[in-house]
C-alpha cells in the first residue's frame, strides 16, 4: 500500500484538471498539501485564488489537510515564500509536483517570441523554479520525490506547438541531470507524459475521447514515482488506463576513419548509422563521450598495430 501519511507534497497548477487529481489524490493517501494555483486562465492571462480554495476545502471536508497557495511559478521570489509557508507550518517538504502549465498554440511562422518565451517560462523555468526552492530542503532530509510534466509534444512534436514542445522536452533534461544530482540524497525525480482530457486540452478532443482521457486515469502514475519505492530517471506516459515508459536511445553508429571523414561517407553509410541493432540507453553524456571516445582510440590502436 503506497501510502504518504506525515509527508508533505506541494502541487502546482492544482486548481483544475490533472494537478487537481494530484493533490486529491495524495491527500485522501494521508499528505498534507499546498495546493498551488495562479487561477488565471489557459493562455496564462488572469489570476484567482478561487480555484485552489476549491480543491483545498475538498480535501478539508474528507478530513485532510491542505493549505492554499497563488504563487505565480515564474516567479522565484513568490516560489521561495511558498516552500518557506509549507516549512513553517509542516516541517519539511517531501513530494513536489511540477504540473502548473499554460498554452498559446500557433504555427511557429505565426508565433511571436513573445508567446514562445512565455510558455518556455513557465513550463521550463517554472519548473526550475520551485524544485531549485524544494531542492535544500531535501538534501537536509535526504529525501524528496520530484515529478516534471513533459509531453508528446516535446517527446514526439505537435504541431503548432514549438514554445510548448521545446519547454516539455526541456525538462526531461533537467530530469536527467537532477536524478543524478539528487541520489545521493534519495531525491528522486521523474518525468510524467499525460494523456487527459483538461481545459488545456478541451478544444482538441472529441467527445468520446474526452470520457476515456480522464486526469483520473493519470495520477496512479504520479502517485507511484513520488512513493518511497519510486524509480530515478523514468520518463513515464500514462493516459486513459495505459501506461508505459519512454526511453531515448542512440544507436551504435559507425567509426569513420580519419581522412575519410566526408559528408559524402555519412550520406553512403547513413543506413549503418541508423540501424537500430544493439542502440542502447545511455544514461549520462559521459557515457556517450565514452562510447566514442572508446571506438576512436580503438581504431587508431589498430591502425598503429
Amino acid at each position: 500500500m503506497i501510502t504518504f501519511d506525515e509527508q508533505v507534497a506541494i502541487v502546482t497548477g492544482a486548481g483544475h484538471g490533472l494537478g487537481r487529481s494530484h493533490a486529491l489524490a495524495l491527500a485522501e493517501r494521508g499528505a498534507r498539501v499546498v495546493v498551488n494555483d495562479l487561477g488565471g486562465a489557459r493562455d496564462g492571462t488572469g489570476a484567482s485564488l478561487s480555484a485552489a480554495e476549491q480543491v483545498v476545502a475538498e480535501i478539508e471536508a474528507a478530513g485532510g489537510e491542505a493549505m492554499t497557495n497563488g504563487a505565480d511559478v515564474t516567479d522565484m521570489a513568490a516560489v521561495e515564500a511558498m516552500v518557506s509557508d509549507a516549512v513553517e507550518r509542516w516541517g519539511r517538504v517531501d513530494v513536489l509536483i511540477n504540473n502548473a502549465g499554460v498554452l498559446r498554440d500557433k504555427s511557429f511562422a505565426n508565433m511571436t517570441m513573445d508567446d514562445f518565451r512565455f510558455v518556455v517560462d513557465v513550463h521550463l523555468f517554472g519548473t526550475a523554479n520551485c524544485t531549485k526552492a524544494v531542492w535544500g530542503h531535501m538534501r537536509e532530509q535526504n529525501y524528496g520525490r520530484v515529478v516534471v510534466t513533459s509531453s508528446s509534444s516535446g517527446l514526439y512534436g505537435n504541431f503548432g506547438q514549438a514554445n510548448y514542445g521545446a519547454a516539455k522536452l526541456g525538462v526531461v533534461g533537467l530530469m536527467n541531470t537532477l536524478r543524478a544530482e539528487g541520489a545521493k540524497y534519495d531525491i528522486r525525480v521523474n518525468a510524467l507524459a499525460p494523456v487527459a482530457h483538461t481545459r488545456m486540452t478541451d478544444d482538441l478532443l472529441p467527445d468520446e475521447a474526452k470520457a476515456l482521457l480522464k486526469p483520473e486515469e493519470v495520477t496512479p502514475g504520479v502517485l507511484f514515482l513520488t512513493s518511497k519505492d519510486a524509480p530515478n530517471g523514468v520518463i513515464l506516459a500514462a493516459g486513459a488506463g495505459g501506461y508505459a515508459v519512454a526511453k531515448i536511445y542512440e544507436t551504435p553508429g559507425i567509426h569513420i576513419p580519419a581522412g575519410e571523414r566526408t559528408p559524402e561517407s555519412i550520406a553512403a553509410r547513413f543506413d549503418e548509422i541508423v540501424d537500430p541493432e544493439g542502440q542502447q540507453e545511455l544514461m549520462s553524456g559521459n557515457e556517450q563521450t565514452m562510447k566514442f571516445l572508446t571506438e576512436a582510440m580503438a581504431a587508431t590502436n589498430e591502425e598503429q598495430a
